[in-house]
């Protein structure tokens, strides 16, 4: 019988798709789109559109020889009959061989020739030039990091799972790219120091300023510091949105509230929301002239004043803003306790209460912190709820967009500030890891769970209902308000209805050559959904990947690759946007202006409330079931696909909805990253919203509200719900009265 590895090796595969990634596409990226045919068409003609092996071959681009070498060395470790040891050694060599004259040539060689003087001393001036990586450098690059996670597996690192190598392989590779690198290259300018300053006093002077650890609000009238700011808007929203969140949690999964489906619809509703429009529906009802203030002067003869501007109002809106992440964090782990725990609990004698502070609350553990993680992390790095409604109350996210775009543009100051809110995530990081130690809330097991669902003690249930329908219905107040603009002439001039801003943003001609889209919306709705719907998968398969590794597996670094992972989300989106910037508009890697660094930034600014998301389900889910599965000779792969994804549906559904979301509604960092041929609807909202055309402003993010519930209505019929096997209460049957001695 054949050596199964003779008929199907991943490592041949691997070295197979280098091979074509070297051999055929263009190595570089290309200015126009790419196709097949110019990718042969210019095979020889043209170094910077040929591939790597034609560059080595006929342009005299010896640097990428390394490269190829690396690729001929691992080929015996393909090959029939090599033992298992050296097979591992050679994929090794090979891999890091590879990848460290990719990363070097990379580096070295930019534009105008070698980037660093010391070169031209050593090899002498070079007239070539080399541009950021393309379709070819980038296959390579995957296969070569593919290479080393094989053969580390097959030395026994990993368990020996070369499916879990190559995942963490590419995950950290993923993250190192996107995420640590960019913020690496804007808090290195926290280092760099005016001309006529010293390195140590400048960072003194940015880092401990009075403007920033500043505590004189705590014995005056004067204000605190941005960093005391940061962090007391930061923890009270975080308290508000997790409470919030549970609330919505436990009426829509255990209670018989006959509203319940609306209420859910509202917890989605502003995350779904384009910008501003939670802040202009406040500021309609509570501010200076809004519908309160009016009510409370003419009724009670009582000036309100502007209270809602500073930290109240910021504090409402991002509440507003924040609280469907809590609650999407927060609904799958409610409904995956386990109601025969519950039950259980019944049966000692327990009441209603003591079931619920003893048995179910503890077991939300995981997902309370993580909601409170989540959103306290999202409060950090918020930037539009502070801008439009902080007026002299400044946070950091606040001081580092004027820090950047100010006159001076001083991107040392802007790190400093960033730096402080790392510091501040960590923080928060390390003290959930802390409340939640190694205990188990496992709930979900391979066991069939009969249990039945007990119903919330009644002073639960009437908290929740005190806490959430108020709530509701000022939602409510603040969309109806809000969102009227966009059906109206002229907003807070001339209310006569109207559709005309409607006609404007979205108006379709039919002609005799087809359809014409001649509303000025169009072209940034279309580009919005194709990148948005991009970024989601990769999202959630990325986020979901990165929750079973940290949940499941055990491999050095794990703790330091679940902060990376946090890092892009606990910066603000305005130091994204300009790491960005400063990171990829030059080689090696070039994607300033085009599509790919949206899809990017939207990936991996989204990516923790996956990962989030998807560890709070999991550790719900007990390890038997996977054990059982590969007991059964399933590989991890099948496993994860056939045993573990099934009960994530939650988690899926979470990591779906919010990447597209947050994609499509995202401001701070897409502001700076937008082309002309990539315009996203934020930006265009924005921009109509400096020009004083609130109409068409409103009106879009009316008609964008609408084009998200179809879409998150669309992902939920996909994805469908989790099915636990778990029965229902049924109803009793009614039993006839037979009369004695009688017949019914």
């Amino acid at each position: 019988m054949a050596n199964p590895r003779t008929r199907f090796d991943p490592a041949a595969w691997t070295l197979l798709a280098a091979g074509f990634a070297v051999a055929v596409p263009p190595w570089h990226m290309l200015q126009d789109d790419m196709t097949w045919r110019t990718a042969f068409a210019f095979f020889r003609d043209d170094a910077d559109t040929a591939s790597a092996l034609a560059q080595a071959l006929f342009f005299g681009r010896w640097w990428l020889w390394p490269i190829i070498a690396a690729l001929v060395v691992a080929i015996p470790a393909v090959l029939p009959g090599v033992a298992r040891p050296m097979r591992a050694r050679l994929l090794t060599i090979a891999g890091v061989f590879g990848l460290a004259a990719y990363v070097a040539q990379g580096w070295s060689i930019g534009v105008r020739g070698f980037v660093y003087p010391w070169l031209e001393t050593v090899f002498g001036a070079m007239d070539d030039r080399q541009f950021g990586i393309g379709l070819g450098g980038m296959v390579t690059f995957v296969c070569l990091v593919l290479m080393i996670t094989d053969g580390l597996a097959l030395k026994g690192r990993f368990g020996g799972d070369r499916f879990v190598a190559g995942a963490v392989g590419i995950l950290i590779s993923a993250i190192g790219i996107f995420t640590v690198w960019p913020v690496l290259t804007i808090l290195g300018q926290a280092i760099r120091s005016p001309v006529d300053q010293g390195l140590l006093d400048a960072f003194v002077e940015r880092f401990f300023g009075a403007k920033v650890w500043g505590v004189a609000c705590f014995y005056s009238g004067s204000s605190c510091g941005v960093a005391w700011n940061t962090l007391m808007m930061a923890t009270a929203t975080a308290t508000g949105c997790t409470v919030l969140g549970l609330a919505f949690a436990l009426i829509v999964t255990r209670t018989d509230f006959p509203l319940k489906r609306m209420m859910r619809l509202l917890t989605v509703l502003p995350i779904i929301t384009p910008p501003f429009v939670i802040g202009l529906g406040l500021i309609l009802i509570f501010g200076r002239s809004g519908l309160i203030n009016q009510i409370a002067e003419s009724t009670f003869d009582l000036q309100l004043g502007r209270w809602i501007y500073g930290f109240n109002g910021v504090w409402l809106a991002q509440v507003f803003s924040f609280t469907p992440t809590a609650f999407l964090v927060l609904i799958g782990v409610v409904q995956g306790i386990s109601p025969s725990m519950e039950e259980a609990a019944r049966m000692l004698r327990a009441d209603r209460t003591r079931t619920f502070l003893a048995v179910t609350l503890p077991l939300m553990r995981p997902g309370l912190a993580n909601a409170f993680l989540v959103v306290f992390v999202e409060s950090l790095a918020d930037f539009g709820n502070p801008v439009v409604l902080g007026g002299s109350f400044g946070v950091l996210s606040t001081e580092i967009f004027f820090a950047v775009v100010g006159a001076q543009a001083d991107f040392g100051r802007a790190a400093t500030l960033a730096l402080i809110l790392l510091g501040f995530a960590l923080s928060a990081f390390f003290l959930q890891r802390t409340v939640l130690g190694r205990s188990s809330y496992v709930s979900v097991t391979g066991k069939g769970d009969s249990g039945l669902p007990q119903p919330l003690p009644h002073w639960v249930r009437r908290l929740a209902y005190g806490v959430a329908v108020p709530w509701a219905t000022l939602t409510i107040t603040v969309y109806g308000l809000a969102l009227a603009g966009g059906f109206v002439k002229v907003w807070g001039r001339d209310w006569t209805p109207t559709l005309s801003h409607f006609g404007r943003a979205f108006a379709i001609e039919w002609t005799s050559n087809g359809i014409i889209w001649s509303g000025g919306a169009w072209m940034s709705v279309f580009t919005t959904l194709k990148l948005a719907g991009i970024a989601a998968p990769l999202t959630a398969g990325l986020g979901l990947t990165a929750a079973w590794l940290l949940a499941r597996q055990r491999f050095a670094g794990k703790t330091v690759l679940e902060f990376a992972l946090m890092l892009t989300f606990c910066v603000p989106g305005t130091v994204i946007g300009v790491a960005y910037i400063l990171t990829f508009n030059v080689p090696p890697v070039e994607i300033t202006g085009t599509a790919i660094v949206l899809v990017a930034c939207f990936v991996f600014r989204n990516l923790p409330v996956g990962v989030r998301s998807g560890m709070a389900a999991m550790s719900q889910l007990d390890k038997s079931l996977d054990e059982a599965a590969v007991t059964l000779r399933a590989s991890t792969f099948r496993t994860l696909r056939t045993v573990v994804l099934p009960l994530l549906k939650p988690a899926i559904v979470t990591a779906l909805v919010y990447s597209f979301v947050r994609s499509v509604t995202t401001v701070s960092a897409a502001i700076f990253l937008v082309s002309a041929q990539h315009e996203m609807a934020t930006v265009f909202i924005i921009n109509r919203v400096i020009n004083g055309d609130y109409g068409i402003a409103i009106a879009y993010s009316t008609a964008l509200i609408v084009m998200m519930f179809a879409v998150i209505a669309l992902i939920q019929l996909v994805v469908g719900e989790r099915n636990l096997g778990r029965r229902k209460a049924a109803v009793a049957p009614v039993v006839p009265v037979v009369p004695v001695g009688g017949r019914a």
